[in-house]
C-alpha cells in the first residue's frame, strides 16, 4: 500500500455525483474538509488500482482510495479514551451483513468488517464527530454498506494518527468534555469572583428623556 505521503500528494478529481451530501462541482477533498457528522460522499470510479481505506483518528474520517485517486470520504467515529481504536495496517479478515457483537450485549454492527481478531472492525453507526465508540470504527449505515459492496477479504485498511484533510472546525460539534471543562472553568471563575467580593460594574445610568412640550 503506497503512503499517506504519496496519497496526498495526488490531485483528487472533481465530486461527479455525490450520494447522501450536495458538493456541486467541488472535488472530494474540499468536501471532505466541510463534512459534517454523520454525513459522506462517493464518487463511483471504474479506475484501475486496488481499493484502500484511510481511517484518520486526528480526522475521525474514513478515506476510501482506488489506487492513488480519492473516491469516497465519510465521517467516523473511532474508540474513546480507555477503548482506542489501534493504529497500524490491517487487512479485512472477515465480512458479516447482520453481524451482533460477542463483546457487548449482542449489540448489532451492520455491514461488518473486521480489522483484528480480538474486537475491532469497521460497521455501521453512530458518528457524532468525536470519538465515542469502544474500539471499533463507526460509519453512517448506508457508507457502511456502500463500502461493504466494494471492499472484498484482504482490503487494507490503514489506522493512522495523522491527519488526512484537515477539518473545518466550524462544522464539527464540541466534543462533551471539552464543553464541560470550558463550562467547569468559567462556573469556578464565577465562584472565585463571588468569594473575592467583586461584583461587576453597575451599568452606566442612562439620561431621563426630555419632558414633552405641553400645549398651550
Amino acid at each position: 500500500m503506497k503512503s499517506i505521503a504519496i496519497l496526498l500528494g495526488t490531485a483528487v478529481c472533481a465530486l461527479a455525483a455525490p450520494a447522501a451530501a450536495s458538493t456541486d462541482a467541488a472535488s472530494i477533498e474540499q468536501a471532505a474538509a466541510m463534512l459534517q457528522p454523520s454525513a459522506w460522499v462517493w464518487q463511483d470510479n471504474s479506475g484501475s488500482g486496488p481499493l484502500n481505506v484511510i481511517v484518520s483518528l486526528a480526522d475521525q474520517r474514513a478515506y476510501v482510495f482506488r489506487g492513488n485517486q480519492m473516491i469516497a470520504v465519510s465521517s467516523a467515529a473511532t474508540g474513546r479514551d480507555g477503548k482506542e481504536t489501534p493504529t497500524g495496517i490491517f487487512p479485512i479478515l472477515q465480512k458479516q451483513v447482520h453481524h451482533k457483537s460477542t463483546l457487548y450485549d449482542s449489540a448489532p454492527m451492520p455491514y461488518m468488517e473486521r480489522l483484528t481478531w480480538d474486537g475491532v472492525a469497521i460497521h455501521g453507526g453512530s458518528t457524532p464527530g468525536y470519538r465515542n465508540s469502544h474500539g471499533c470504527i463507526h460509519v453512517p449505515l448506508a457508507f457502511a454498506k456502500k463500502l461493504y459492496a466494494a471492499t472484498r477479504i484482504g482490503t487494507v485498511v490503514e489506522v493512522t494518527k495523522g491527519s488526512v484533510v484537515p477539518t473545518d472546525p466550524s462544522m464539527l460539534p464540541p466534543d462533551p468534555k471539552v464543553d464541560a471543562s470550558d463550562t467547569a472553568r468559567a462556573n469556578a471563575a464565577a465562584l472565585n469572583t463571588s468569594e473575592t467580593g467583586s461584583q461587576p460594574a453597575a451599568p452606566r445610568p442612562q439620561p431621563s428623556p426630555a419632558p414633552l412640550p405641553t400645549s398651550s
